[in-house]
Order: structure tokens, then C-alpha cells, then sequence
């Protein structure tokens, strides 16, 4: 690896939320690895998002200086707005810019949707999509005065595909997939660009899926083996310079695998040229597109060949 590549994030700030453990904390350390001075936040509340804990986040800092990096502790809540500009401004102080947000921070409440409560719904949305839209409005103005930033925002398959139990954490990923690309468009203008990654990597929000028979522990053996270090390499390459001309996409990773995701296009139309009624729908439209809609897939049956 050649020293422009192992140093592609020199003299670049970096603010990375919920940093403190998992998919977070290894771009954090990928960053400053890579020359990146950085923001480490994380509430460091439970994977439910009571409480908090600065430990993690300023472990994470101590590994970075350690490593000769540079990196500093904040642990505000991305759900909080002014907490969100609290970080910005931090990495103003401290640094004296800022030049891209991974907005990684995240919590679960998984609950089938009969069952979900309003509380269940709107603390996902508020850290998830809210969160990301909190980081990354109170960086605007700073990117469009200085022409330049990259905002790198986490979705999931679990919105893009599908999956059970997860009406609230769905609804944010695909909501922050939304949330990117009109980012993408209203600022291009002013060269900031902003793109999405789907992780498949084993962390504490997926640590509790149950290994009863031996069916589920051979599946919980094959995700743990997707560490959320695989993750980093995309995220320090979206925030560099060397993503000038890659913004508005949704890319996944798993493992050694990257994959380009697709975005909704029409992929089939009917006409009637005296026009639609309910029984014509009935009788025409939807036997004519029937044989092109989606099943009710999940994540795991689309990626159904184990991680490469």
C-alpha cells in the first residue's frame, strides 16, 4: 500500500457517531489510522438506548493516541439537535474544521408490529433517522461555506429488503436512505456528497439473536465472522477526496463483499387510454403486473449464499 493511500485522510476532520464500540469505533480508528483527526461520539447508553457511559468513546480515544492518531471524546445524544451541534462545533474548537460525519450512532427495539408501542417507534426514529438528519444539518453550513464535505449515513437491508420485528428500525434505515439522497442533490451544488452503507456485521445490536438449536448457532457462527472492521475501508474511501464523483448511492457490505444497491425504478406500466376504474384495476392492471411484484422477502432470503 503505497503512503498516499495509507494516509488518504490527512489533514482531514472526521465526526463519527456512536463510535464507542462496534462498526463505529473501527472507522473511528480506520480514520485516524488513515490521518484523520476525530470526533468520537457515543451516549454509550444500553443497545435499547437507556442510559450512558463516556468508557467506551474514550476507550476508543485512548487506542487512536495510543497509535499516534488524534481524537477527542464528546457524549452527546445524536437525537438531541442541540447536542448534534454541540459535536460540530466541538470539532470547530478542537480541530478548527470539519470535513465529513459518519452517522453511525444506533439502538434496537425489536418488537413484532402488533405489539410495538409508540415509545418502541419513536426512540428508533429519533436516534436513527432524526439523529442523522441532526449531525448533518448542523454541519450544512459549515460544508457549503467551504465547498467540500461527505456525509456517510448507515441504512440496513432490514428497510431496503425487509425483516421481522423491526416496523420502527426499517422505517429509520429507509427514511435515512431518503434522508441521503435529497442531501446528495441539494448539495451538490456545493460539492458535498453523501452516501449510505448497509453493514452486515455481527455487533451488541444483533448479539442477542438466540442460538437455541444448532440450526441457529451455525448462522450466529457465520455472521460473527462479518466483524464490523470490514466495514471500515468503505467509509474512510466515501469520506476521502477520492470519492469526489461517488455521491447518492446505497451501497452493502459483508465480509470481503461490496455490493452496489438498486434504487425504486418503475420496472413495469398498463395504459388505458378512456382511463382507470376500481374494476378495470382489478380486471387489467394488477393481472398484467402481477407476475413482476415483490414477494415478502427478508434480508436473509435475498442474501441467501454465506458471506464470501
Amino acid at each position: 500500500m503505497s503512503d498516499t493511500n495509507t494516509r488518504m485522510m490527512f489533514g482531514k476532520v472526521a465526526l463519527v457517531t456512536g463510535a464507542g464500540r462496534g462498526i463505529g469505533a473501527e472507522i473511528a480508528k480506520m480514520m485516524a489510522a488513515r490521518g484523520a483527526k476525530v470526533v468520537v461520539n457515543d451516549l454509550g447508553g444500553s443497545a435499547t438506548g437507556e442510559g450512558s457511559d463516556l468508557a467506551p468513546a474514550e476507550q476508543v480515544v485512548q487506542e487512536i493516541k495510543a497509535g499516534g492518531g488524534e481524537a477527542v471524546t464528546n457524549g452527546d445524544s445524536v437525537a438531541d439537535s442541540a447536542g448534534a451541534k454541540r459535536m460540530v462545533e466541538q470539532a470547530i474548537d478542537e480541530f478548527g474544521q470539519l470535513d465529513c460525519i459518519v452517522n453511525n450512532a444506533g439502538i434496537l427495539r425489536d418488537v413484532i408490529f402488533h405489539k410495538m408501542t409508540e415509545d418502541d417507534f419513536d426512540a428508533v426514529i429519533n436516534v436513527h433517522l432524526k439523529g442523522s438528519f441532526n449531525t448533518s444539518s448542523a454541519a450544512a453550513p459549515i460544508f457549503r461555506k467551504q465547498l467540500s464535505g461527505s456525509f456517510v449515513h448507515m441504512t440496513s437491508t432490514s428497510g431496503l429488503i425487509g425483516n421481522f420485528g423491526q416496523a420502527n428500525y426499517a422505517a429509520a434505515k429507509l427514511g435515512i436512505v431518503g434522508l441521503s439522497k435529497s442531501i446528495a442533490l441539494d448539495m451538490s451544488r456545493f460539492q458535498v456528497r453523501s452516501n449510505c452503507i448497509s453493514p452486515f456485521a455481527w455487533s451488541r445490536l444483533i448479539g442477542t439473536i438466540p442460538t437455541d438449536d444448532p440450526a441457529q448457532a451455525e448462522r450466529v457462527a457465520k455472521i460473527k465472522q462479518m466483524t464490523p472492521a470490514h466495514i471500515a475501508p468503505l467509509a474512510v474511501f466515501l469520506c476521502s477526496e477520492q470519492a469526489e464523483d461517488v455521491s447518492g448511492q446505497i451501497f452493502a457490505v459483508r465480509k470481503n463483499e461490496i455490493f452496489l444497491m438498486g434504487q425504486s425504478r418503475p420496472i413495469r406500466s398498463v395504459h388505458r387510454e378512456d382511463g382507470w376504474t376500481p374494476e378495470t384495476v382489478a380486471e387489467h392492471a394488477i393481472p398484467a403486473m402481477k407476475s413482476s411484484f415483490y414477494g415478502l422477502d427478508r434480508s436473509a432470503d435475498v442474501f441467501s449464499w454465506d458471506a464470501i
